[in-house]
């Protein structure tokens, strides 16, 4: 059961009495910090995804470069010993209705009906745009190549990757200028609701990653829960199951801290802290609803989100380097090992 659920007692006594955001029955992973996996990420290789999906062009949903992008996903993944699925669903849009797919990735074979402790994520397609050539280096192209890398390095240790989920949003982006309740996360709106279906297969935490690769990285973590989203989208039900935000934001408070911690034994603090303010990216639906505490690991300091501008020159292998490596601290010390 994900911790942002109530359920009589259970729950909350294993989130009061747990040090850590594992669940109860969630078997620990000792850490080693001489072994750990944040010294195995290589900015270069995830570069060198991102260069691969840059060359495909603009991305948007439905498009033909986008089923380019998600064959290429799907082909890394499998040689690395990723299994995908395809989350296939059509929606209206300001454009009309459009079919959008999110690509979920497990490790090894047939484990779709076992719980995973957290998920790693990243939309992968681009926004929209008629009047200029956007292929969107940083977003989404970074976070998408990352995850990628991370994947690779995470297949070394079976032990963690079979824990994790890996996915792929589609329909992050609106189709018109800006999200707003009836536009924009389409992706993550439908996996939430999806979830909703198997309650008792909610991951316990999920890390989203967007906007990575910034030259001048500052990543600041989106962790704040805006009230007009709990209004617009906390309606959701299933068996009885209601998302209890104050659960929620709880679990994200832990998660923050854990973060910073990560991010200072890694000596990067300068690179990442957490944003004072309200972002509004996949990681809403997540905790609102379907209950699963996620954080967002942003920069949004970037002059040229939304612009031509979002080229491959505007990143560098060393901030997804840096990206990488305190995603994967954090995941191996903090939410999976004590």
């Amino acid at each position: 059961m994900g911790l942002g659920f109530m359920k009589p007692l259970g729950l909350a006594a294993c989130f009061i009495l747990s040090v850590s955001l594992t669940s109860c029955s969630e078997q620990l992973v000792p850490f080693d910090p001489a072994t750990a996996l944040e010294k195995e990420i290589s900015g270069q290789k995830a570069y060198d995804h991102v260069k691969t999906l840059v060359e495909f062009g603009p991305r948007p949903a439905g498009s033909k470069a986008l089923e380019r992008s998600r064959l290429y996903l799907i082909e890394q993944l499998a040689s690395l010993g990723w299994e995908t699925r395809r989350q296939t669903f059509k929606s209206q849009t300001p454009q009309g209705e459009i079919e959008f797919t999110n690509l979920r990735a497990r490790f090894g074979k047939d484990r779709w009906e076992e719980k995973v402790s957290g998920l790693l994520c990243s939309h992968y397609d681009t926004k929209l745009y008629t009047r200029f050539e956007f292929v969107g280096a940083n977003d989404a192209g970074s976070s998408t190549g990352l995850l990628v890398e991370l994947s690779r390095v995470l297949q070394s240790r079976p032990d963690l990757a079979r824990q994790l989920e890996l996915v792929f949003f589609d329909g992050e982006e609106a189709l018109g200028p800006n999200i707003t309740p009836r536009d924009g996360l389409y992706g993550s709106k439908h996996y939430a609701k999806e979830m909703l279906l198997t309650p008792d297969l909610i991951p316990d935490w999920g890390l989203l990653l967007d906007m990575v690769g910034d030259k001048d990285l500052k990543i600041r973590a989106g962790v704040q829960i805006p009230r007009s989203s709990i209004q617009d989208l906390a309606k959701a039900r299933a068996e009885g199951y209601v998302v209890d935000m104050e659960v929620v934001q709880a679990s994200i408070e832990a998660m923050s801290r854990d973060l910073l911690s990560a991010a200072e034994d890694l000596d990067v603090r300068s690179e990442v802290g957490i944003s004072p303010d309200y972002i509004i990216d996949d990681h809403i639906p997540l905790n609102v609803i379907a209950g699963i505490p996620t954080i967002d690991l942003i920069d949004f300091d970037f002059p040229y989100w939304h612009t031509p501008g979002d080229t491959l020159d505007k990143i560098s292998a060393e901030s997804l380097a840096i990206s990488g490596r305190v995603t994967l601290q954090m995941v191996e010390k903090y939410l999976l090992g004590r």
